[in-house]
């Protein structure tokens, strides 16, 4: 499409790309046949292309106005739409620069305020998180249900963490709110990576990665975040770590684009280069490893549930489900798996009506074939698709330590 940026949006750091993307869209419409939010509202404005025309004409010099910021704030991100696209529009970048053009000019309501920044103090802080959740437990029986919903049921025990004992090594985020909502995901990852001969080893000086902070109003501090974890990383490359993995593919998505976000930062940008080259999803790296030398056989019956952030953003759709099916897990078919749980990062807690209905859409599909289990890639999506209190959900990790001989 044509552009004609107006005088103050050339002077932005992303002008030029900005305007790069929106004359890659030719504006077909493809991308609002798998858009979640446009089907369930049937707005165009509530659909990527519509979402477009919006940032183009602030960009244009058109004002920005609460109603463009709210159709912008329900785009779960999910990047369904880049997929389909067949123009290769990157969206998910353009409605960065847009939301934070909109965000400055258009102050939100104090209730939003709080509540974003109530969440950008809470999530990111590991402790904090984890003690505010063992109260939540502890009163468990007197809290709303809303809130009530979103706290762990029956976790398993996270057991022993292998000690570090061999040749190949590699760095693994912890995450923030995973260790609170799903503590034995990283401790099952650490025991069949040792299995495979494989070493994690701890950086506790790298936190969040910054992801929750730049989809909250607030991008320079998650890229702040980021240039702290390059920091606490980069001694471990450098002595010759093989990765950086990630076991919630929301941080990896986020990781793997340090290089892209950073890279007019005269300090970091080789650095974040090198890092999101480095970055793996966790069945990046357990895709060529003989799981089934350490792994009994089983036919369990499950259902994947295969994040957005997994097979749209880091294109790894069906790389889980290639490694269960070597292990004899019988997965059942999920129709429509390419649409979005409604988690996406703090969604769930900032549009709950539209999560909640595309959480029970997403919980329909992956019920449909009758699994015992729902395995998934994203602590988001486990939270989120098990506050429904249905069919129990797990990360497929811990399904596979399960099996370990």
């Amino acid at each position: 499409m044509q552009t004609n940026l107006s005088e103050q949006s050339r002077k932005l750091p992303r002008a030029e790309e900005a305007d790069k993307i929106l004359r890659t869209c030719v504006h077909c419409g493809f991308c609002n046949a798998t858009c979640p939010t446009y089907q369930l509202l049937g707005d165009e404005l509530d659909g990527p292309r519509g979402r477009i025309y919006l940032i183009k004409q602030v960009l244009e010099g058109a004002p920005a106005t609460a109603q463009a910021q709210l159709h912008l704030d329900r785009c779960l991100t999910c990047r369904n739409c880049e997929t389909t696209c067949p123009s290769g529009v990157d969206y998910h970048n353009l409605l960065d620069i847009g939301r934070a053009v909109i965000d400055q000019a258009v102050p939100r309501p104090a209730s939003q305020r709080l509540l974003r920044q109530g969440l950008r103090a809470l999530a990111p802080n590991p402790i904090l998180f984890k003690t505010l959740l063992q109260i939540g437990a502890t009163f468990r029986p007197l809290l709303p249900r809303r809130v009530e919903a979103k706290l762990p049921h029956d976790l398993p025990a996270p057991g022993e963490r292998p000690v570090p004992r061999h040749a190949r090594r590699v760095l693994m985020l912890e995450g923030c709110v995973q260790p609170g909502l799903s503590p034995n995901t990283n401790a099952a990852t650490a025991r069949v990576l040792d299995r495979l001969g494989i070493s994690v080893i701890a950086v506790p000086e790298a936190g969040c990665c910054g992801a929750l902070d730049y989809h909250l109003d607030a991008q320079a501090v998650g890229l702040d975040r980021a240039r702290r974890n390059i920091d606490a990383w980069w001694p471990h490359l450098e002595s010759g770590a093989e990765a950086i993995v990630q076991t919630a593919s929301g941080c990896g998505a986020f990781i793997k684009d340090y290089g892209h976000l950073l890279e007019r930062d005269p300090v970091y940008a080789a650095k974040a280069r090198r890092v999101s080259e480095m970055a793996l999803d966790l069945v990046q790296v357990l895709a060529d490893e003989p799981l089934e030398r350490v792994c009994a056989a089983t036919d369990r019956r499950i259902a994947f549930h295969c994040p957005c952030t997994l097979q749209h953003a880091q294109k790894l759709g069906g790389a889980v489900e290639a490694v269960l099916t070597r292990l004899g897990f019988n997965l059942t078919a999920v129709p429509d798996s390419h649409l979005c749980c409604g988690s996406a990062g703090t969604y769930s807690i900032t549009q709950p009506e539209l999560a909640r209905q595309l959480r029970d859409n997403k919980l329909n599909a992956l019920e449909s074939g009758h699994p015992e289990i729902i395995a998934t890639a994203n602590i988001g999506c486990q939270s989120h698709l098990n506050s429904a209190g249905r069919t129990p959900v797990r990360h497929w990790i811990e399904l596979v330590d399960q099996v370990l001989r």
